[in-house]
């Protein structure tokens, strides 16, 4: 299947473009662009602030549920905002900002002025056209990945699952297609593809996917570290697919500590372009895999080529009853893997961030990640409702130099506001985790304003009638409401 994006008139120029996994920093600058008004858009205030020691984070909200956009009235951006991707328009002096609907297995495109103000929007991927859970995603661009731009959304619903290719300048009226999968990334119950940069491997395409798979009587493998390898620049039907494995054999996660690397490989999964997901659960198992509980998202680190083959993926976790499962991670964990500068195949592992051994202060079921060159910033998905949780679900800050980790942003629930429960609580649930993240990304380059990144939310309380079918598509019933906000003076 080829793409021929870059023949719209203007797309060479998408010369600056953000991605979910956050752009690379090595050219921050001090420059303020002066069109760009931070002042909150949207007519609900920022559900989230900032914890103690990070009051200097200047928070608005950028778009949400409620907003009547002027240029399409009847448009709503929906439930469950998650994977993202954000690009100067070129066809305007605005932007674009192509979002993951989870829930509703769709894909929304949203257009924002040269201040930032959102006007119009639209679906260019419904719940028929999305046909399962859409989670994380990437924009791929000619300029970071060397091909593109094309929006890699993975799918998340069961091991049949595949990677949507998805044109973020394409016709809305394609939104319910379903011949936009890749085949050759896999079949698996998918949460992200990350492409890495072009100067990580040069003359290579490799992307990294993570499984979000709790281990099942009828999925021996559970969560995979998946990596797709071409020798082609752009080249996502005919390359191969690897699985990460320890080389002593150990499949069971927990037996790694942290501060304890561990030589890894990637080995072939053969002819996996023409298995089925079923069939590759149990393949990967046999090459002895690791067995990870829920690997929800994948990022790199930014700045050098040898900072791009320094990667970071979350291990969600799980539990039955609020008990462990054996060899399983119940809290979560985040992992170090670095690449081997000359083959993408080797590497060391390394345990970084571990939540069980701090149950219920500490990480609570990490999701989605956005590491910048300094940093790791590690999204909570706390809606397992462990009863020992005592915090909701934040965004924890990781240096990587000190190794410290911080609570960074947290919820704004507001518990004891009669008025505020009323208006972002129609389910009554007040429990720890009951909102989770969607995509954290560096917007820096894209508008000229150093230390900006966008962070979508998940409200799951907000329910109303009016956001239902929001894509159009009535493949789902779900009334969430949804948000994205501005994050100013984030360090990176």
């Amino acid at each position: 299947m080829k793409f021929n994006y870059l023949k719209k008139a203007g797309v060479l120029s998408l010369l600056s473009l953000a991605v979910i996994s956050c752009q690379n920093d090595e050219n921050d600058s001090k420059k303020t662009n002066a069109d760009i008004d931070f002042s909150n858009a949207s007519v609900e205030p920022a559900l989230v602030v900032a914890k103690e020691g990070f009051e200097d984070l200047n928070i608005t909200a950028m778009i949400s549920s409620t907003d009547v956009l002027s240029g399409s009235p009847s448009f709503v951006y929906g439930a469950q905002p998650d994977g993202a991707g954000f690009m100067k328009d070129p066809n305007g002096d605005g932007y674009i900002m192509i979002t993951n609907h989870e829930i509703l297995q769709s894909v929304s495109r949203v257009y924002f002025d040269k201040t930032l103000k959102a006007v119009k929007g639209e679906y260019i991927v419904d719940g028929i056209g999305g046909m399962t859970r859409l989670c994380s995603a990437t924009l791929a661009t000619p300029a970071l990945n060397g091909f593109g731009p094309l929006f890699l959304t993975a799918g998340e619903s069961g091991e049949e699952s595949m990677v949507h290719g998805i044109d973020p300048l394409g016709l809305a009226t394609d939104k319910s297609r379903k011949d936009r999968v890749l085949p050759a990334l896999g079949k698996a119950s998918m949460e992200n593809a990350v492409p890495l940069t072009k100067d990580a491997f040069p003359g290579k395409t490799v992307i990294l996917i993570g499984e979000d798979q709790s281990y099942g009587t009828s999925h021996a493998s559970a969560g995979q570290v998946i990596m797709y390898v071409s020798n082609t620049v752009g080249d996502l039907n005919n390359g191969k697919l690897y699985a990460l494995k320890r080389n002593d054999g150990n499949q069971v996660e927990t037996t790694m500590g942290v501060g304890t690397s561990f030589d890894v490989s990637f080995v072939e999964i053969p002819n996996a372009k023409n298995l089925t997901g079923a069939e590759i659960n149990t393949t990967v198992n046999s090459l002895g895999a690791i067995r990870f509980s829920r690997v929800e998202d994948v990022d790199y680190r930014k700045g050098s080529a040898k900072n791009n083959r320094e990667i970071y993926f979350t291990a969600t976790g799980q539990a039955t009853s609020n008990a462990p499962v054996d060899g399983y991670t119940m809290w979560g964990r985040v992992y170090k893997l670095n690449l081997d500068a000359k083959d993408p195949l080797k590497g060391k592992l390394e345990l970084v961030v571990e939540g069980d051994s701090t149950p219920g202060t500490g990480i609570i079921n990490p999701d989605n990640l956005c590491v910048t060159e300094n940093y790791v910033y590690i999204q909570e998905d706390g809606d397992s409702y462990y009863t020992a949780a005592k915090h909701d679900s934040y965004i924890w800050q990781y240096n990587i130099a000190t190794k410290v980790n911080k609570p960074w942003l947290t919820m704004n629930h507001k518990r004891d506001d009669a008025i505020w429960n009323a208006t972002y609580n129609q389910t009554g649930v007040m429990k720890f985790g009951s909102w989770e993240y969607g995509a954290m990304e560096d917007i820096s380059d894209v508008i000229g304003v150093p230390n900006t990144f966008l962070v979508n939310i998940h409200p799951h309380t907000w329910q109303k009638d009016a956001f239902q079918y929001a894509d159009g598509s009535k493949v789902n019933t779900n009334k969430e409401g949804g948000q994205t906000v501005i994050i100013r003076n984030v360090q990176r």
